[in-house]
């Protein structure tokens, strides 16, 4: 891609002093290797909202669907000042143009999910989300989000930079004059790696292409980008990507010798089994897709969704 993908971040994570405690919590994955491919705005809505670096430590109290913002010590309620603030941020970010957002785990502000939630019990319940983020993803719906705990997991990692990828190309598709045409160009060469998150989205997005000219192209865009977030939305799996891989055979079962075929083959089955990583199938599919002169495997995005600098298709 020519332009880096545009994303939120929590600022700390980049590794501004801008924690309770006048520290960071730069993550290297983030900024050295990430960083190359992506463009970070910062957001740290503890300081940003005017309680300063450093600062007492908060924590979030009551009902977790309704809980508020609250100092450890000195118990001062910083809830109504928090949403008033992320209202404004919220307006600033929408012209953004963002792809998506990583927040800090655990953040009574920032976490995304699992965050302790104290009320008149000796146990605080792990239901609550941080006030910021839970107003962002109310904002952004549609916008793909993480935190940098759940970054840690290879393949929630490689799910979520996958999706950034894939909405970047969309928004480069919604960049131009609204026709079915490029819709169609963008569903042909994202069909497989729809598939390998949900086939019965997949099934579906297909039925929409194939009748969008019945419907107004708006509608028909704004149903495509829903269907599309919504199947990447759910994970890849080993069974999903073999089924892929099978499919992706089927175009050159033809062309290849029954020594190459029943190479293939083992190297699927190894996969299966987790002795090797999906990068090594992948990458003899790719060598395959080019000796026979497959145009439509070699535009597929499902075989090259993201940069192989990333490694991310590199965990058995």
């Amino acid at each position: 891609m020519e332009e880096k993908i545009k994303i939120g971040i929590s600022s700390c994570l980049l590794g501004n002093k801008v924690r309770w405690d006048g520290d960071h919590k730069q993550d290297r994955f983030i900024t050295d290797t990430l960083g190359e491919y992506l463009e970070f705005v910062a957001v740290c809505p503890e300081s940003e909202c005017g309680l300063g670096t450093p600062r007492e430590t908060l924590r979030l109290e009551g009902d977790p669907e309704t809980c508020r913002l609250v100092t450890w010590k000195t118990k001062i309620d910083h809830t109504d000042p928090m949403i008033a603030w992320s209202e404004e941020k919220l307006n600033e970010l929408a012209e953004k143009d963002l792809c998506g957002f990583i927040f800090k785990s655990k953040s009574p502000s920032c976490g995304l999910e699992r965050i302790s939630v104290y009320s008149n019990t000796s146990v605080p319940l792990k239901q609550g989300i941080g006030i910021f983020a839970r107003a962002f993803m109310k904002r952004f719906p549609r916008l793909p989000v993480e935190d940098d705990g759940r970054l840690h997991d290879p393949k929630l990692r490689e799910n979520f930079i996958e999706t950034l990828f894939t909405l970047k190309r969309w928004r480069d598709i919604l960049s131009h004059e609204k026709q079915i045409k490029h819709l169609i160009d963008f569903h042909t060469r994202n069909k497989l790696l729809i598939l390998s998150h949900n086939q019965s989205i997949y099934r579906r997005m297909g039925k929409l292409v194939a009748t969008g000219a019945s419907i107004g192209v708006d509608d028909l865009y704004d149903q495509y980008e829903l269907m599309l977030l919504d199947a990447l939305r759910g994970n890849t799996t080993v069974k999903k990507n073999i089924n892929v891989l099978m499919h992706l055979m089927g175009y050159f079962k033809k062309d290849i010798s029954t020594d190459e075929k029943q190479e293939l083959l083992d190297i699927i089955d190894q996969y299966r089994k987790s002795e090797v990583p999906l990068i090594v199938p992948t990458t003899m599919i790719n060598h395959y897709a080019r000796k026979y002169h497959q145009p439509y495997l070699k535009s597929q995005t499902y075989l090259h969704p993201h940069p192989v600098s990333l490694k991310l298709r590199n965990h058995a």
